[in-house]
């Protein structure tokens, strides 16, 4: 993949010139600083290079390689449902409580979502202490099934401004994919990527949609032989 630097440029003047009245998810104004700054830069880098995080990316053979070899026929769909069964069970009290969501879907794919009141501070990309225990659980899980792949994904509400939201998005689901790579989950099944508020499931006019909207999620793939 070839990159154009002059937009690239471009795009760096624009975002350093309208940093001045960046806002947070919520539409609190920020203050400029490298903190910020390095978040701007951070996100016109993702958007230039935004294929380098996605392991969709790599070749699928390296990719069928590093699990093992792929699934192949009626093996893929009892091998998701397999894995939907154990993340149901031993997530069950999570899940009960409303701190996370498990969906098996019809494509053979599982998604994995968690709220960012239950997961994250506002405004803050560090995981919080006590939503460790789930992602060290959802980690286990991920490690006995390694015939998959895991895109995380960021969101945020319609709140504030894209160019604070997007890499706060970015960060929290880079945070998710430093703790998996930490637990052993093998790089070449991760990807991250932030969407800010590009991809809402709830209206964001109410304050319930506002927090479904702000979530990270993690989209678990088969990799298949055919």
């Amino acid at each position: 993949m070839s990159f154009r630097r002059p937009a690239l440029l471009a795009a760096l003047i624009a975002a350093v010139t309208l940093t001045g009245c960046a806002t947070d998810e919520y539409g609190n104004r920020l203050p400029t600083n490298d903190t910020t700054m390095g978040a701007i830069i951070g996100t016109l880098g993702g958007a230039a290079v935004g294929a380098a995080i996605n392991h969709k990316n790599r070749g699928k053979g390296a990719l069928i390689g590093a699990v093992g070899g792929g699934l192949a026929g009626a093996g893929v769909g009892y091998y998701m449902d397999q894995q939907a069964r154990d993340f149901q069970k031993q997530l069950a009290s999570q899940i009960q409580a409303g701190a996370i969501d498990v969906q098996k879907r019809a494509d053979n794919t599982i998604m994995v979502t968690m709220t960012s009141a239950t997961a994250f501070d506002t405004n803050s990309a560090a995981l919080k202490p006590g939503f460790m225990p789930t992602l060290d659980t959802i980690s286990r899980i991920v490690n006995k099934y390694g015939k998959t792949t895991l895109i995380i994904t960021g969101h945020t509400d319609s709140s504030g401004n894209d160019r604070i939201n997007v890499p706060l998005s970015q960060n929290r689901a880079r945070s998710v994919y430093d703790y998996f790579l930490g637990k052993q989950v093998n790089s070449q099944r991760l990807g991250y990527q932030g969407v800010g508020a590009s991809r809402p499931r709830a209206s964001n006019a109410t304050e319930y949609g506002k927090q479904m909207n702000r979530r990270v999620e993690v989209l678990i793939e088969p990799v298949v032989a055919n």
